[in-house]
Order: structure tokens, then sequence, then C-alpha cells
């Protein structure tokens, strides 16, 4: 089964990117074979920024991002988005892909369901 999830909300001060997350690292462990993307877009394209430092006991959803690619998921960021808030591919994380709507719609179309936050 193919999983797709779609994020828009920043990776902090509100918690629908955080359970977002939770939730595709759950189907990640629990349901082998599974395939997950997450397509970052608006103010989640944030949340794969590289060297989030947060405070001791609070999540980190850079980490969060990296189980996901662990656990073979794919992580996708919105180009325009990312352009819109001045983020570079240099600033993101090792194996998050900037990507276009194009990408976005194909994925949609691949999968079997798709979730948004």
């Amino acid at each position: 089964m193919q999983i797709l999830f779609i994020l828009n909300d920043p990776p902090y001060g509100t918690e629908r990117c955080y359970n977002g997350l939770r939730l595709a690292l759950a189907l990640i462990k629990n349901e082998r074979g599974t395939g997950v993307t997450v397509f970052l877009m608006a103010d989640a394209v944030v949340a794969a920024k590289a060297g989030q430092k947060t405070a001791d006991g609070y999540y980190n959803v850079e980490c969060m991002l990296k189980g996901a690619i662990a656990g073979k998921g794919q992580i996708l960021l919105c180009g325009t988005c990312m352009d819109a808030r001045g983020l570079t591919e240099a600033d993101v994380m090792a194996d998050a892909s900037r990507s276009t709507m194009n990408e976005l719609a194909a994925a949609i179309i691949a999968a079997d369901k798709v979730l948004v936050f």
C-alpha cells in the first residue's frame, strides 16, 4: 500500500506537522511493505531544515523526518514554497528532495491513501 502525507503547517507552534509525522512513523514501523511519502508544502517545508536544535524533552521534526527516511520513506518539499521562504536545497536535510506540483499530482494518483495535515 502507498500512503501519501501532505503536511502544510509549520513544524513548531502547532502540532499538526508533529502528529502527521507520528502517524507516518507508526505506519512505517507497524505495516511492513507500506510505502510512505511525506510532501511538505507551505510552512511545513521548514520542517526539513537541517541542524534543528530544540529544548530537551521537546520533539524535533528533523529527527522524525530522518526516521521516516531510515524506514524507506520519501520526503518531498514544494519548491515554490521553499523559494517563498528563502529555503535552498543547501539548507535542507540530506535525502529530502525539492519537488513540484506535477510530482505531487503524480504521487496523489499513485497513492492508495492521501492524508492531509
